[in-house]
């Protein structure tokens, strides 16, 4: 299948097992410093039932492959309403220019630190379709038994 412009492919998810949206972040503190003006940075986000605990999130970079990142959906729906995170992954609302909602990842790896920003208004609503699709709680019903 073709590439999307941003090097995403074009499968279309079977909407009972995965929720998929691409949505643009703005990086806001790259590696070293701050933006002077935060830069653009597609992204997509992937729910799955067969990994119902996990969100899955690929920053289209100036890389030749997305930086992806994996961690606890319990963690992205804490943080749409309180600071949440430890270690290598924070979330926390926020306002941006007194004029919209956001919500701020800090994401920290060897080479460095980045803090992006999402609307809130289209990364709740994705969000919110995780939840309709697996209730939260209900994780352990969907998660297959090993042998």
């Amino acid at each position: 299948m073709p590439a999307r412009s941003h090097g995403f492919r074009e499968d279309e998810p079977d909407a009972r097992t995965v929720v998929e949206r691409e949505l643009e972040f703005e990086l806001v503190l790259g590696a070293r410093a701050a933006a002077p003006t935060p830069l653009a940075v597609p992204s997509r986000l992937v729910y799955r039932v067969s990994d119902p605990y996990a969100v899955h999130i690929s920053f289209h970079i100036d890389t030749p492959a997305p930086v992806s990142w994996t961690f606890g959906r319990d963690l992205l729906i804490d943080g749409v309403y309180r600071p949440s995170g430890e270690g290598d992954v924070r979330i926390w609302p926020a306002t941006v220019h007194e004029e919209r909602s956001a919500i701020c990842l800090w994401l920290s790896a060897p080479d460095g630190n980045a803090v992006l920003r999402a609307p809130a208004m289209a990364l709740t609503s994705w969000l919110e379709r995780t939840m309709r699709l697996v209730p939260p709680g209900d994780e352990r019903l969907v998660v297959p038994a090993t042998p």
